[in-house]
């Protein structure tokens, strides 16, 4: 018959040990099997609780502190409690993490007489636990902090610094070009290229230096006792580290830069946000300088004072966006022939409370710049579609940004208004900048059709100032070519602009394409132009835009139809 296994070996199995400690003597009664359990550790330092508290980390007391934590109801009554803890024979030996479960009780005078229970062996939990509180604080992919962490190390170290009077460092490296690898190998070697960065700056930093992974292709570094001569040197230090050697990876050998952006701390940074942000800052410069540069943010009076008028423009757009006091001039466009209003563009103005009105030089790049421009678009699309239904002869054109152009919004504000005013489409002209035609021909394509579905027409605004083909425009289906102003208001004086313009006429003719000439100054240019064969002209020449509606002192004009 097999034998029965007895209680310890049954203990021992499970990792787990019995004890009965007298507190009044302080000696500790084990199980037959404690041996087993603690391994490694002699039994004479398990025999009392002084000697155990030798071996236990991180908190020697934490036994005896247990018992303070609550009381039992009565004598006789037990308390139960629950620690975990380290103890580990010698400094170099392992630790053995233990969780123990137990009940203590007071005797007659109210104080702990004794304590019994059981301790577990929990090796494994505790390493899990370990585990899930490095990923918690460190980036998986590299092992280094991540941001939530390397953000709270850099305003404590910003308070340091303040303290104690000394200087420190805060760089942003971005590995340059990241997504060109994403393309051309995928992301997995990517994220092999983003690993043996970390390691590379990893082997360059001094003792006290931080690095955190900041985002997908950036890196955060802390350097502590750095002043802007060190923050130099490191700086070449990281750069030449990733740049001089090769990094190999499963697809074969793969070349990279990195650029570095930097701040001095406290001199230029008192709080972790403003490090953060003049760190970006500078990292943005010294990419649109030259990959695999360095640059250290300084100081700059222009771009504060530009910031200022951002905040207080970007205010003033909301509020005019609120108010409805963002409105449209319209400016005649007329048949280079008979001089007679073909249509007129919508142009964007911002009526101010003193009753000037800016223009759209003075609002449009600014909303463009401050992500404001879709919701000017939105409003400008409203105006003109509005006019358009209370004056059903009158065509009108506007322009929208490069954003705008895919804004799903956009397309369900036209949507709307076009199947509310039907009939309104078929007089409404669109133009995009030819930057924006040649930056994806498909996606632009398959916005000229929804438009065409509309029976709207589309213009090519500063026609000549990019590089699209009139091959692209005809893919494109394009009905209007507008020729940039630049090449039309001198042609008077410069035979270049001559050949240019010219030759532009010439070719959309050809290809059945109206044109219109921008910023035609006076008669000469006005005259030269109509002989070429120009369709339409637009300019001071002509007229200016005004809030009033010009068609409601005449007859309506109506454009006709291109090509």
């Amino acid at each position: 018959m097999p034998s029965v296994p007895t209680a310890d070996h049954i203990l021992a199995s499970l990792g787990q040990a019995t004890f009965a400690w007298d507190i009044a003597t302080d000696a500790i009664a084990w199980s037959g099997n404690a041996a087993t359990v603690f391994t490694d550790i002699p039994l004479e330092a398990l025999a009392s609780g002084a000697e155990l508290a030798k071996l236990i980390e991180p908190s020697r007391g934490i036994r005896t502190e247990a018992l303070s934590q609550s009381a039992p109801a009565g004598t006789g009554e037990g308390a139960p409690y629950r620690i975990e803890y380290g103890v580990r024979a010698t400094t170099s030996a392992p630790v053995i993490w233990v969780e123990e479960t137990g009940c203590w009780y007071v005797g007659a005078d109210g104080k702990p007489v004794r304590a019994e229970g059981i301790v577990r062996i929990n090796n494994e939990r505790h390493a899990r636990d370990e585990q899930l509180l490095k990923l918690s604080r460190h980036d998986p992919l590299t092992g280094e902090l991540n941001r939530t962490h390397l953000i709270a190390s850099l305003a404590e170290t910003i308070e340091e610094c303040a303290r104690f009077r000394s200087s420190c460092a805060f760089m942003l490296i971005g590995i340059d070009h990241l997504a060109r690898v994403n393309d051309a190998f995928g992301f997995d070697v990517a994220d092999a290229v983003i690993a043996e960065v970390a390691k590379r700056i990893r082997a360059r930093l001094r003792g006290g230096d931080m690095l955190g992974r900041f985002s997908g292709n950036k890196f955060g570094l802390i350097l502590r006792n750095c002043t802007v001569d060190d923050t130099n040197v490191a700086a070449e230090r990281f750069l030449a580290a990733v740049r001089d050697e090769v990094i190999p990876t499963k697809s074969g050998p793969v070349s990279v830069t990195a650029s570095i952006g930097a701040v001095t701390i406290p001199r230029h940074a008192r709080s972790a946000d403003e490090a953060v942000n003049r760190a970006h800052e500078t990292l943005d410069a010294a990419k649109s300088r030259r990959a695999g540069s360095f640059a250290l943010w300084k100081p700059n009076v222009e771009r504060d004072a530009q910031r200022r008028v951002n905040i207080r423009v970007t205010d003033e757009i909301v509020t005019a966006l609120n108010e409805r006091r963002i409105v449209v001039g319209f400016e005649p466009v007329v048949e280079a022939r008979s001089r007679q209003p073909a249509f007129y563009e919508c142009l964007v103005r911002m009526e101010q409370e003193d009753g000037q009105a800016l223009l759209a030089p003075d609002i449009v790049p600014v909303a463009e710049r401050l992500g404001l421009i879709r919701l000017v678009d939105h409003r400008v699309l409203e105006l003109a579609i509005a006019e358009l239904a209370t004056s059903p002869n009158v065509q009108l054109s506007l322009n929208i940004s490069p954003d705008t152009t895919m804004d799903p919004d956009w397309w369900t504000t036209i949507d709307s208004l076009m199947r509310a005013h039907p009939g309104v489409g078929e007089r409404l002209i669109v133009e995009i900048t030819e930057t924006v035609a040649i930056q994806d021909l498909d996606d632009v394509r398959g916005f000229v059709t929804r438009l065409k579905n509309f029976g709207s027409r589309i213009a090519i605004d500063d026609f000549g100032a990019g590089y699209t083909s009139f091959r692209n425009l005809r893919k494109l289906g394009v009905d209007i070519v507008k020729i940039d102003g630049a090449f039309v208001q001198n042609i008077a004086r410069s035979a270049d602009d001559r050949a240019f313009v010219q030759t532009l006429i010439d070719l959309a003719r050809r290809l059945q394409i109206k044109t219109v000439a921008e910023w035609v100054q006076d008669e000469e240019a006005a005259v030269m132009l109509r002989e070429w064969g120009c369709d339409f002209i637009q300019g001071r020449l002509i007229g200016l835009a005004s809030l009033e509606r010009p068609w409601s002192a005449g007859p309506d004009q109506v454009l006709p139809v291109a090509g």
